[in-house]
């Protein structure tokens, strides 16, 4: 055993003998007296070695380099000037791999790369404070989905991630050589999450990563992302949204209870109490008011979401009720006005962070909604024969997982929120 409890944990034993396993974050060597600050996932302790009082060789252990994996037994003691007010007193240490190179990246953060240099080293940029709590929020806001999906009676589901042509009709996919025919990688699990709620599973939800085959180069998109969906059948474009309002405020109230990553990342977070909804037409009439004109049934830029936060002082609410001809085929008209659909986004600090609508599941309006783009409907008759059998009306979302970390620890570009992030040019590490 190299460890029998984690810094964090070890920190409340005072007076206890603990194993406690990481890295040598940074060295202070005195001659007869060695302080070095140990580092896990969980925290950073002080462990104090005096000289005559701890084994020569826990002493010569210690004081080798920074970022050494050591493995160090002692006692817990209370000390007023040392951080969190605690140390440890060793009794043994051991070297369990050592430095050889020169770090590329620094851990301590004291000396800063640029994003490039930091992603080529990711494995030394995780061990950095500030990056290692973007991916505990990003594990608790996950997690957190899954936790109030589960509670609202959701059932999970795992999609393929390998299809026989685009799963939402568009061309920008990555086509795999899959044995002897060519097959893409699923830009969304649409059509499976409506086929699973056509087959009687009624509400499912999944995390999975999608595949975009977009030749950007922005700061909010990647080519890999990792989404969190779900679709609930019997239900209407009003019922997905209260679903959606619901779980989001339930990961962010969960997010602010991490006061210790936040106040690396993000000390000002305030989780939202309320999701209010605004229809689209609305928001345009409100931008036009606000000297930012745009043509009803243009989709809204990047400048004009960011604007729209700032006139309603509103971090997160819901645009609904758009047009038509800037959503997807698939998405349920107005009843009596066919220019309107029943589809709606999710605005967090500016950005777009949720899509969704109430699905067609008449084949005749599918029909009728392709041949007005220009499409053929035979070319959808994949899509389409899943509801010929009888299909409830339904209603889904989707939620980009890096695009709400982004927003809630603070962070200027999405790369920073996945762990090893695919873009036009990036596929190492």
């Amino acid at each position: 055993m190299f460890r029998t409890h984690y810094i964090k944990d070890a920190k409340g034993s005072v007076g206890k003998e603990v194993q406690v396993a990481g890295w040598v974050h940074e060295i202070r060597d005195l001659g007869k007296l060695i302080f070095i600050q140990l580092r896990d996932r969980t925290g950073i302790v002080q462990v104090t070695a005096k000289k005559g009082v701890v084994p020569d060789e826990v002493m010569t252990t210690l004081k080798r380099n920074k970022e050494d994996v050591v493995s160090v037994t002692g006692t817990v003691k209370e000390n007023k000037i040392a951080p969190d007010g605690v140390e440890i007193s060793p009794s043994k240490a051991e070297l369990l791999s050592f430095v050889g190179i020169k770090l590329p990246v620094d851990p301590t953060g004291l000396v800063p790369s640029d994003l490039d240099i930091r992603l080529n080293y990711r494995y030394l940029d995780l061990r950095k404070k500030d990056v290692t709590g973007v991916f505990s929020i990003k594990s608790e806001i996950a997690k957190s989905f899954r936790e109030r999906c589960t509670q609202l009676g959701f059932m999970e589901i795992h999609p393929t991630s390998i299809v026989a042509a685009a799963t939402e009709g568009g061309t920008e996919v990555f086509a795999v050589e899959y044995f002897e025919q060519k097959v893409f990688l699923a830009q969304s699990p649409q059509l499976y999450k409506q086929m699973a709620v056509v087959g009687g599973l009624d509400k499912v939800m999944m995390t999975m990563p999608v595949f975009r085959a977009e030749k950007h180069h922005t700061t909010t998109h990647l080519n890999e992302v990792i989404q969190m969906d779900i679709e609930m059948g019997f239900a209407d474009d009003n019922d997905a949204m209260g679903v959606l309002s619901d779980v989001t405020l339930h990961m962010l109230k969960n997010v602010e209870k991490m006061k210790d990553e936040l106040a690396l990342l993000n000390p000002e977070f305030v989780a939202p109490k309320e999701v209010p909804r605004h229809t689209y037409t609305e928001l345009v009439d409100l931008l036009g008011e606000n000297n930012m004109k745009m043509e009803w049934g243009e989709d809204f830029s990047k400048e004009a979401e960011k604007k729209l936060g700032e006139i309603l002082q509103e971090d997160l609410f819901l645009i609904y009720e758009w047009p038509t001809n800037v959503r997807a085929f698939y998405s349920m008209p107005k009843e009596g006005k066919e220019d309107v659909c029943k589809a709606f986004d999710l605005i967090y600090k500016g950005l777009e962070i949720s899509s969704g609508a109430q699905r067609i599941h008449i084949p005749e309006l599918l029909e009728k909604q392709l041949e007005k783009r220009g499409l053929n409907p035979r070319n959808f008759d994949f899509y389409i024969d899943a509801f010929r059998v009888g299909a409830p009306p339904h209603a889904g979302w989707s939620i980009g997982l890096e695009r709400l970390t982004m927003k809630v620890t603070n962070r200027e570009n999405i790369r920073e929120c996945m762990l090893f992030p695919r873009d036009r040019t990036r596929v190492h590490p």
